[in-house]
């Protein structure tokens, strides 16, 4: 295959099968002028998101802005949802392949969040055959055969799709548009619009998006206007898109009614993204005097702070007639020991019958099999209703209320070494092209494996990360650990010395002893992939 470039568009990834169906010059001329007309505005405010950085470093604390209190006081709505996005009482989310595309949209949730970021390692191919593997479950003639002849194909009854592309953080490197790398979600996010809002508009569930670790109204902002000028490149009314916000990051906790706002005609409401939250607490306050969190598995939604967070977003949600969709518990089905998978189940009963009390309107799943007790949850609390708006929350969420983070302790050595076994199982797996992986029993993305490294740096700088037993949690322990647990990793995962796990072992280390916490993860690793 040799497509016909627009001016100015170098693709520097292999031609695949099929690619051209994607790769087509008009949504190439998509992608190239939303780069032209929007860049700019991108490195403005990844360069606000360095110096927000250097000003909380110095100690700045956040608040909610004074400069747009009459946006919060005003009183106004989202625009009205279209009839598909009326109920999302439980929504699955997983990556671009193919296989589980299909199991997810016949899983009976409401909606599937088909995930070009956290659950999917962005190598050229996984974004490419997403995007073809997106437009077959958009024309509903996608399908699959495993190994042993199983032919998997789309239900008549499906899923609600949304999409979720890359965030602002993120660079596609494999398309160059006047010689430099183009935004991976304007990639991501064209691509799938270009070729699939027409049909998804005629069968009336469309075109919807997830929008990722956005940090403050501006962020938003600059979405609802790729949406406008995307829209009317592609002759869609304003307004057709609708996209969820994942509320992820705790400045953006600051600013909910403003990003929604921005996002009015466009908005679906928003999400509690509690996994990159609780990474972006741990990142953002890294160098606050004190600031130290307990074990990751201490960190549940019943946590002040995360209690705060989570009960303030019901309470902006409804106040503007939005959904607001819980987050995901990482917990899975266990097969072959009853009695830890009875375990994991009512661990999400409980987790998503909270959500429904506190006024949440449905919530994430991360397997098929989880599917019919959340949904059972939710529909015990809203009964035959759609969602629960009229629940009109009355917390008075302060500040500081969004800051109460404990708690400190426990700092165990299994915590440490938890941490460090899930980021180098997680890494290893990411580095072959898996995003989405199951370890002992959860199901970790690159958020959860964010908290594993953050963590141990976190221990590692903190007067206050100390173990229980009275040691501190230094440079030697954490290598001592790491040298220990990559055996266990190696077996776990079948692999040999000298692959990808023992390359992310080293990973690991360098990223939690640096003098300095990488912002992300995935961003110099990515330098790594195909």
């Amino acid at each position: 295959m040799s497509p016909s470039l627009p001016a100015g568009v170098q693709i520097l990834g292999p031609l695949g099968p099929g690619y051209e169906e994607i790769l087509t010059p008009a949504a190439l001329q998509l992608v190239a002028d939303l780069h032209r007309r929007f860049e700019p505005r991108r490195r403005q405010l990844l360069a606000a998101r360095v110096e927000r950085q250097q000003r909380l470093d110095a100690g700045e604390l956040p608040s909610f802005l004074a400069e747009t209190r009459i946006i919060r006081e005003a009183d106004w709505r989202i625009a009205p949802l279209p009839p598909a996005l009326a109920c999302r009482r439980v929504e699955i989310t997983g990556p671009v392949e193919r296989k589980m595309i299909i199991n997810a949209l016949n899983s009976g949730a409401d909606s599937y969040m088909a995930d070009f970021e956290d659950s999917n390692t962005p190598t050229w191919s996984n974004q490419i055959e997403g995007q073809l593997n997106i437009r077959g479950a958009v024309r509903r003639d996608l399908s699959f055969v495993n190994e042993a002849g199983k032919r998997y194909a789309l239900n008549e009854a499906i899923a609600t799709l949304l999409i979720r592309p890359r965030g602002w953080h993120l660079d596609e490197k494999h398309l160059l548009v006047d010689g430099a790398r183009v935004s991976a979600g304007i990639f991501d996010f064209a691509l799938a619009l270009f070729h699939n809002a027409a049909e998804q508009l005629r069968r009336g569930a469309g075109p919807f998006f997830y929008l990722p670790k956005l940090e403050n109204h501006l962020e938003a902002r600059l979405w609802n206007d790729v949406f406008i000028a995307s829209q009317d490149a592609i002759g869609l009314p304003r307004g057709t898109i609708k996209a969820t916000v994942l509320l992820e990051t705790i400045l953006a906790a600051f600013e909910m009614d403003e990003i929604l706002y921005e996002l009015r005609e466009h908005s679906a409401g928003l999400n509690a993204g509690r996994w990159d939250y609780i990474f972006s607490a741990i990142k953002k306050f890294r160098r606050r005097p004190g600031f130290c969190l307990a074990n990751r598995a201490a960190i549940t939604m019943e946590v002040p702070f995360m209690r705060s967070y989570a009960l303030l977003l019901v309470k902006t949600c409804h106040h503007r007639g939005a959904p607001a969709i819980g987050g995901m518990s990482a917990l899975i089905p266990i097969k072959g020991d009853p009695v830890a998978n009875d375990k994991a189940l009512a661990g999400i009963r409980h987790d998503k019958a909270r959500d429904a009390r506190d006024g949440f309107d449905g919530g994430w799943v991360a397997h098929p099999g989880l599917v019919s007790i959340a949904k059972s949850e939710f529909v015990a609390v809203l009964g035959d209703r759609p969602n629960q708006w009229d629940r009109q929350r009355d917390d008075v969420i302060a500040a500081e209320d969004l800051m109460a983070f404990v708690p400190e302790q426990p700092i165990t050595e299994a915590g440490v070494r938890n941490n460090i076994n899930v980021g180098i199982h997680y890494l290893g797996s990411w580095l072959t092209g898996n995003g989405c992986v199951p370890i002992h029993n959860l199901m970790e993305d690159a958020a959860t494996a964010e908290i594993s490294r953050s963590q141990v740096w976190q221990w590692v700088v903190s007067a206050k990360g100390v173990l229980e037993d009275g040691r501190k949690v230094d440079a030697a322990l954490v290598r001592t650990l790491i040298a220990e647990e990559l055996p266990k990793v190696r077996s776990a995962a079948g692999a040999a010395e000298g692959g990808t796990y023992d390359a992310a072992a080293r990973i690991f280390e360098q990223m939690s002893l640096a003098p300095e916490l990488a912002d992300f993860l995935t961003t110099p690793l990515y330098e790594q992939l195909d």
